[in-house]
C-alpha cells in the first residue's frame, strides 16, 4: 500500500470516529476546526500594545473575536419587488421564527443593521445545528437559499456592505471595482447603478477586476444574477491594470477616468477570525509587512485613474495600520495635495466606529518592536520600509487628518473587523501633471532625468535596461518617483474566451426580430452582441452604449472574461413562426421598454397555473387572458401582469415573464428558482419535502454555461474549470422534491 493510500485510509478511519467528519452536524459553528485553538498570543500583545481598543474594552474585543460571525442577508435593493420580499420576511417568517422553541428556549428573531437604509439588511445568530432542529426554521432556510440563487438575497457579510454605502454612487457614474471577487461587493455597486428601474440603459457602468482567473468566474456567477447591462468583469492585476481609452462626445479618443473607484485590497484578514478560524493559527506581523507594498501599488494605481472630483474609497479587512493608515498616509504624502480624506462620519447614522490613528509601531514575528525607521537594522531594510511608519513631520501630519478613517471593531455592533478611507481626488496626480504624455511619446525622444539621490540613479538605470517594475517609487523624495509606470506587456492566463462580436444595424438578424416583436425605433441595435464570428447565432446579449464604447476601443488593452445580458436566444422552432430567437428572461427587464407586441397581460391566478404547470391549455386562463392569446400567433410572448390597487393581498409591484404560445398550450420559460420567487409572492409556499436529495439546479447551470462557451470556442479542457465550481458550491444544500401549499 502506498503512502497515499495509507494517509486516505487513516483518515477514513479518523472521520468514522466520534467528532470526525460524519458526526459535523454535532459541532454546529466552527464543524471542521475542532483542532484549532482561538488563541494567539502574538496577536494578542501586538493589538494591546498598539492600543487600537478603548482602555478597558480589550477583554471584550477579544471575547467577541471568539464567538463565531452572525449570518447577514441583505435584500436586493434595486429590483421593483424588493419592497414584497421585505414585506415577506417580516410578516411571516420573522413572526414565525419569534414563535419557535428549541429545548426549551425562544428564537431570537433576526433584527435589522440599524446603520444599513430602509432595512434592507439583516443579521441573525441562528446556527446551522439549529435551523435543522424545526421544520419551520428549514423553511425559512430554504426560502433564502432560493432567494439567493435567484438573485433578490445576498448572503453578505455586515461590514462588507459599508465601502459601497460611502461611494455614494449615482446612475451616471463610471465605477470601477479593482479587486472584486467573489462579487458581493460588486453586486452592491450594481444595485445602485440601477437605483431607477425605469431607466433600462444607466449611463454609468461597474467594470468589475480580479487577477484570479478562476475568481472571476464566480465573480460573474454573482454579477449574473442581476441581469445588468452595466456590467464587465475584466482579469488583470490590479497594481498595473490597463489605462483605457474611449470616443469622447467631440469625436475624439480620451483617457478613461472613473468617477467611483472601490479598492478592497487583499490583506492579511485578521478581522475575518470569527468566520475564517484558522486565521488564529497562521496570523503573525510579516503577513503584513508582506502586503503592504502590493496594497500601496494597488491604491497608486486607482488613484491614478480616478476622475478629478471622484471619490476612491480603501478598505481592507485587517485592524493592521501597516495595512491601513500607513497605506492612506503614503498615498496622502505623495499626491502632495492632489488626495484629501473625506469626512465621512455622517453618512452612516448608527455605525458604531473608531477613528484613524495617527501613532503605531512595528513588530516582527519574533517580537522585536520598532517605532522609526531609523531604528530598523540594515538587515531588515528589504522586509521593513519607511512606508510602514507614521510620517514624522507633525505639521504634515496633522494635515492628513488620519482620524477621518474608520475602523469597526467587532464587539461594538457584534460585526467583524474592518477598516474603511474615503479619499477624493482635487487634482492630477504630481507624476501625471509632469509627464502627461510620458506613454506616448517615442522613446529617442525622451530626455534622461537624472534624480538627485544617489539610490536612485541605480533604480533609473536598472528601469531603462527594464529591471524596474513599480508603477511609483515610494521610498524616495526625487523626481524618479513621479515618473509614469512603463507599458507592460499584457500575459493572458486561464481559459480562452469567445470573442464579443457586435452586430451592425444592418445586420440580417434584425429585420425578423424587429417585425416580429414590434421593437420601437429608438432600439439601440448597436448595442447588442454575440459570442461568435461565424456561423449561426445561438444567442444574442445587450450592454449599455457607454460599455460599448470601451470595448471597441480596448479589445487589445484588456482581457474580457463576460459582460452583457441575453435577451434572446435561437428557438429551431421559431422560424416556422416568422422569428428564429425567442425571448429570455435574464435579458426580460432590459428589453421590456422596446417591446410593442407579442404582449398577454395576465392575472394573479393566471401565473400560478403558468409556473406550477408545465403546458397548460390556453382554456386554463382566465377569460380576458385567454381572449389575448387566441388572438396571437405561436412563438415567445411577454406575459405582463400589472399590481390591482383593488386587491392590497397581491403583489404590489409589475412581473414581466417570458413565455411560449403553443397550438393550444402556453407555457412560461422562468428558470426554476425565479418560479419559486414569483409563487412566493403570490402566496404560494414553496418548500422541500426532504433535505440533500438530487443535484444542485444552480451547480449544473453554471457547469453547462461553462461547457457551452467553451464548445463554441473550440476549447475542450474545461474539466479544471468544473472542477471549481464544483468545489465553489460544496456544502450548499440541494434544492429538489418541491411541494406547492398555499401560504396560511
Amino acid at each position: 500500500m502506498g503512502k497515499r493510500s495509507r494517509l486516505r485510509k487513516k483518515e477514513h478511519q479518523n472521520n468514522s470516529k466520534p467528532g470526525g467528519r460524519d458526526n459535523r452536524d454535532n459541532a454546529g459553528w466552527g464543524a471542521g476546526y475542532a483542532d484549532i485553538i482561538k488563541e494567539n498570543k502574538l496577536f494578542e500583545a501586538y493589538y494591546q500594545e498598539l492600543g487600537l481598543v478603548p482602555e478597558g474594552e480589550f477583554d471584550q474585543f477579544m471575547a467577541a473575536m471568539r464567538e463565531p460571525l452572525p449570518a447577514t442577508i441583505r435584500i436586493t435593493g434595486y429590483k421593483s419587488h424588493a419592497k414584497e420580499i421585505l414585506h415577506c420576511l417580516k410578516n411571516k417568517y420573522f413572526k414565525e421564527i419569534q414563535e419557535v422553541e428549541i429545548d426549551g428556549q425562544k428564537i431570537e428573531a433576526p433584527q435589522p443593521l440599524s446603520w444599513y437604509p430602509d432595512e434592507l439588511a439583516w443579521h441573525t445568530n441562528m446556527s446551522r445545528k439549529i435551523l435543522r432542529k424545526s421544520p419551520l426554521l428549514e423553511k425559512f432556510h430554504q426560502f433564502l437559499v432560493s432567494e439567493t440563487e435567484s438573485g433578490n438575497i445576498s448572503r453578505q457579510e455586515a461590514v462588507s456592505m459599508i465601502p459601497p454605502l460611502l461611494m455614494k454612487i449615482e446612475p451616471h457614474h463610471k465605477i470601477l471595482d479593482m479587486c472584486a471577487a467573489p462579487g458581493s461587493k460588486t453586486a452592491q455597486l450594481i444595485e445602485m447603478l440601477h437605483s431607477d428601474m425605469d431607466v433600462p440603459f444607466p449611463e454609468g457602468f461597474v467594470i468589475a477586476n480580479d487577477v484570479d482567473n478562476k475568481r472571476c468566474y464566480l465573480l460573474v456567477h454573482q454579477a449574473k444574477r442581476l441581469n445588468s447591462p452595466c456590467i464587465m468583469v475584466v482579469n488583470h492585476d490590479a497594481s498595473c491594470i490597463p489605462r483605457l481609452q474611449i470616443d469622447t462626445e467631440d469625436g475624439q479618443k480620451g483617457t478613461l477616468f472613473y468617477d467611483r473607484i472601490l479598492c478592497d485590497v487583499p490583506c492579511s484578514g485578521d478581522g475575518t477570525m470569527r468566520k475564517n478560524i484558522d486565521v488564529w493559527k497562521k496570523w503573525t506581523t510579516s503577513n503584513s509587512l508582506h502586503l503592504h507594498g502590493l496594497q500601496i501599488r494597488i491604491a497608486v494605481r486607482g488613484v491614478e485613474q480616478l476622475a478629478v472630483g471622484g471619490r476612491m474609497v480603501y478598505s481592507t479587512c485587517s485592524l493592521n495600520p501597516i495595512e491601513d493608515e500607513a497605506v492612506i498616509a503614503t498615498l496622502l504624502e505623495k499626491s502632495e495635495g492632489a488626495l484629501e480624506l473625506a469626512d465621512a462620519s455622517v453618512d452612516l447614522p448608527g455605525l458604531k466606529w473608531m477613528p484613524g490613528i495617527t501613532k503605531w509601531k512595528l513588530m516582527t514575528k519574533e517580537g522585536q518592536w520598532y517605532k522609526d525607521w531609523s531604528e530598523v537594522p540594515v538587515n531588515r531594510h528589504t522586509q521593513i520600509r519607511p512606508t510602514m511608519f507614521p510620517p514624522t513631520d507633525t505639521e504634515k501630519l496633522a494635515n492628513m487628518k488620519l482620524e477621518r478613517c474608520m475602523r469597526i471593531l467587532p464587539h461594538h455592533q457584534n460585526t467583524g473587523g474592518f477598516f474603511v478611507a474615503v479619499l477624493v481626488k482635487k487634482a492630477p496626480m504630481p507624476w501625471n501633471r509632469r509627464f502627461p504624455k510620458e506613454r506616448t511619446r517615442p522613446k529617442s525622444q525622451r530626455q534622461a532625468i537624472r534624480p538627485r539621490n544617489p539610490t536612485c540613479v541605480g533604480k533609473l538605470r536598472e528601469r531603462e535596461r527594464g529591471v524596474g517594475r513599480k508603477s511609483v517609487c515610494m521610498y524616495s523624495d526625487s523626481v524618479l518617483c513621479s515618473r509614469p509606470p512603463p507599458n507592460k506587456k499584457m500575459k493572458r492566463h486561464g481559459f480562452k474566451e469567445d470573442p464579443f462580436v457586435f452586430l451592425t444595424e444592418d445586420d440580417p438578424v434584425f429585420p425578423p426580430i424587429e417585425s416580429f416583436y414590434d421593437l420601437s425605433p429608438d432600439f439601440p441595435k448597436i448595442n447588442v452582441l454575440t459570442r461568435t464570428h461565424e456561423g449561426k447565432k445561438r444567442h444574442l446579449y445587450m450592454v449599455s452604449k457607454e460599455l460599448r464604447n470601451v470595448m471597441l476601443n480596448n479589445s487589445e488593452r484588456m482581457k474580457v472574461i463576460n459582460t452583457g445580458v441575453k435577451v434572446w436566444s435561437r428557438n429551431s422552432d421559431g422560424e416556422e413562426f416568422g422569428c428564429a430567437f425567442r425571448l429570455a428572461q435574464e435579458g426580460i427587464y432590459t428589453l421590456f421598454p422596446y417591446i410593442r407586441s407579442r404582449m398577454i397581460t395576465v392575472s394573479v391566478e393566471d401565473i400560478k397555473i403558468l409556473l406550477t404547470q408545465e403546458n397548460p391549455y390556453l382554456s386554463k386562463l382566465e377569460e380576458d387572458a385567454h381572449q389575448q392569446a387566441k388572438k396571437m400567433g405561436m412563438g415567445s410572448i411577454v406575459l405582463k401582469y400589472r399590481p390591482d390597487k383593488s386587491n392590497p393581498d397581491g403583489p404590489q409591484c409589475p412581473i414581466e415573464l417570458c413565455g411560449w404560445r403553443g397550438k393550444t398550450s402556453i407555457r412560461a420559460f422562468v428558470p426554476r428558482n425565479e418560479r419559486f420567487h414569483y409563487l412566493r409572492m403570490l402566496g404560494v409556499e414553496v418548500f422541500r419535502d426532504k433535505q440533500g436529495q438530487g443535484p444542485r439546479e444552480e451547480e449544473k447551470e453554471v457547469k453547462e454555461e461553462v461547457k457551452e462557451g467553451e464548445t463554441e470556442n473550440g476549447n475542450k479542457d474545461v474539466k479544471e474549470v468544473l472542477e471549481h465550481v464544483s468545489n465553489s458550491f460544496h456544502g450548499w444544500p440541494s434544492v429538489c422534491g418541491f411541494l406547492l401549499l398555499p401560504c396560511t
